[in-house]
């Protein structure tokens, strides 16, 4: 058999595949079985305990759960008040966040210079380590050179599979540190050697903030507003962490429960944020939105952006899925705390970049779709936006390529999955092992010249 028949082989035999690994449905429930780790209202079901974070959703009335407008704390801080903090001192606030989720408290002026100096001197890569790796057979998904990247960072370090708490916390520094470096350099690799364009390798700067070093090695001119600096680096607070129960961060706790290294662990939580379920729903946004633009003729007409919603909920249009994109979240029903913050700064940014209107079809969106998605029986309730609704017109009105918006999210998140990982080794138990309901039964074994043809 040739390799080019391997494709004809696994299409003839899929069936049998299926045949054998279907599960009935029904039987979830009659085994009392949390799929997916979620009870029957879709709700995470518990399965740990954490200092880093709480996203709260509902308030509890005696044996009632009442649902309330969300809220997010990180190590006990409301995500309001930290975002209030930071821009009334007219300063930027991911380095305080992510000394504040890395070590459980505020920094003070003191602490705060020094992390962002322990920040500044992670920044470099070894030597020859971006024509080596980063550049070496680019690919447009810069999560998955971003993965390859992180693991052959673990081969230039002598204490790779040290899991002592020191070391792992400096091997977590250095890659947060080194993240954005790795994400704009790979997106250059890619522009350069697939698209054929200009490559800009622009070193980081150490006088400059964490989101402004991003747009400043990005483009080719360094320049940026203060404005735009200010809302990436928003962005980035926003997206630092959710929880534990969160698929990537689940998967860097479970991937440390192994006692695997803090290079392999982050290279899962990579892989896992690669899928489109996962970090791609700023971008499945963009993709809708375009195609609404594209379709409806009055974009100020709410009965014809109405008529369209529909077509989309109910599988007509766009990817035929049901999804409106950006509606709805598994935790917050009210409200996510995440994109109120988003929208009133996104709005600013739209008068900046004169992008007014489209902003304003947003808002219609955000107002019609919960509603349509309760009368096309998608939803018994009324859902709200989540964090991706505005995001993803966030980096399109800072011209960011789409390829680099799962990779940002990268940045912003690599913070929480450090954080977990640290709290998995100071609490260290077992490894993660849950178990499985089996539909197996014993069957007699047939001989191999007894077996019918088929």
């Amino acid at each position: 058999m040739s390799i080019n028949n391997i494709g004809n082989y696994t299409s003839t035999h899929l069936d049998i595949c299926i045949e054998h690994d279907l599960v009935d449905e029904s039987l979830y429930q009659y085994y009392g079985v949390n799929r997916a780790l979620r009870d029957v209202t879709g709700k995470g079901i518990n399965a740990g305990i954490t200092n880093i974070s709480l996203s709260k959703a509902y308030d509890i009335v005696g044996d009632e759960r009442i649902p309330c407008k969300g809220e997010l704390y990180y190590r006990g801080y409301e995500i309001h008040d930290l975002i209030k903090g930071f821009i009334e001192d007219h300063r930027f606030g991911y380095e305080e966040c992510a000394y504040l989720l890395l070590y459980g408290e505020l920094p003070n002026k003191k602490e705060l210079a020094e992390f962002k100096k322990v920040l500044n001197i992670s920044y470099d890569l070894p030597h020859n380590f971006i024509q080596d790796v980063i550049m070496k057979n680019p690919t447009k998904d810069i999560i998955s050179n971003m993965a390859r990247s992180v693991l052959a960072l673990g081969t230039y370090d002598k204490r790779e599979t040290d899991n002592s708490l020191d070391n792992v916390m400096q091997q977590c520094l250095n890659l947060i540190s080194t993240f954005p470096r790795l994400a704009v350099y790979s997106y250059q690799g890619y522009r350069h050697y697939k698209l054929g364009k200009s490559c800009y390798i622009h070193k980081p700067d150490p006088e400059l903030s964490f989101a402004e070093n991003i747009l400043s090695t990005l483009r080719s001119d360094r320049k940026y507003t203060s404005l735009e600096a200010k809302v990436l680096d928003l962005a980035l607070v926003l997206h630092m962490e959710h929880g534990g129960g969160s698929n990537s961060t689940f998967t860097t706790r479970v991937v440390t429960s192994s006692g695997s290294d803090t290079y392999a662990t982050m290279t899962a939580a990579l892989c896992s944020l690669k899928g489109p379920l996962n970090g791609a729903g700023d971008y499945m946004v963009m993709e809708m939105m375009s195609d609404i633009q594209s379709h409806v003729k009055d974009l100020n007409n709410a009965q014809e952006v109405s008529d369209y919603l529909r077509k989309i909920i109910r599988g007509e249009a766009f990817d035929k899925n049901g999804i409106i994109y950006g509606i709805g979240h598994p935790v917050y029903s009210l409200s996510d705390p995440r994109a109120l913050v988003f929208k009133k700064y996104v709005k600013h940014l739209a008068s900046e970049k004169n992008m007014t209107e489209e902003f304003a079809l947003y808002e219609m969106i955000e107002e019609l779709a919960p509603k349509l998605l309760i009368e096309e029986g998608k939803t018994d309730r009324l859902v709200s936006i989540n964090v991706d609704f505005y995001s993803g017109l966030l980096y399109k009105m800072l011209k960011l390529p789409h390829e680099l918006f799962t990779p940002l999210f990268a940045c912003a998140r690599v913070v929480g999955w450090s954080a977990h990982r640290m709290e998995e080794l100071v609490n260290r138990y077992k490894i993660v092992r849950p178990t499985y309901t089996s539909l197996a039964r014993p069957t007699t074994y047939i001989p191999l010249s007894e077996r019918d043809e088929k």
